[in-house]
């Protein structure tokens, strides 16, 4: 699913990765803070391999109920990609993104939910 990324005008001041929980806290300079699970992020990966190179060509991400991050890598300074335990590597999470992510995260994981079940696929626990 193709997100629309609208500028956030705000930057983190620290992310941190809990390897136990599988979650990744980020605190932005406006003063809000998300919890993001691995396998929230992994499912909404920006990369074209699931997005694909147009509209209509994304591919719905299942099983990754237990995909973790094993590496955090800094592009520049506004965005950060993640190597995940399956060996996905390739997407860019801008700090926009990331902001949205935390912001809608709600929504969002509904929305996914809801795209599993359409596509006939249930998450193991």
């Amino acid at each position: 699913m193709r997100l629309k990324i609208e500028p956030c005008n705000t930057l983190p001041t620290d992310i941190k990765l809990h390897q136990v929980s599988s979650i990744l806290e980020i605190h932005f300079d406006n003063g809000q803070a998300f919890n993001l699970p691995c396998e929230y992020l992994r499912v909404y990966t920006p990369s074209a391999e699931a997005l694909g190179h147009g509209p209509g060509q994304e591919i719905l991400q299942v099983d990754k109920e237990n995909v973790t991050i094993n590496e955090i890598k800094p592009i520049g300074n506004y965005a950060i990609a993640f190597v995940f335990s399956d060996g996905h590597n390739t997407g860019i999470y801008s700090w926009d993104l990331l902001y949205k992510l935390g912001a809608e995260y709600p929504t969002l994981w509904a929305d996914y939910l809801h795209r599993l079940e359409l596509a006939g696929h249930r998450r193991n626990p």
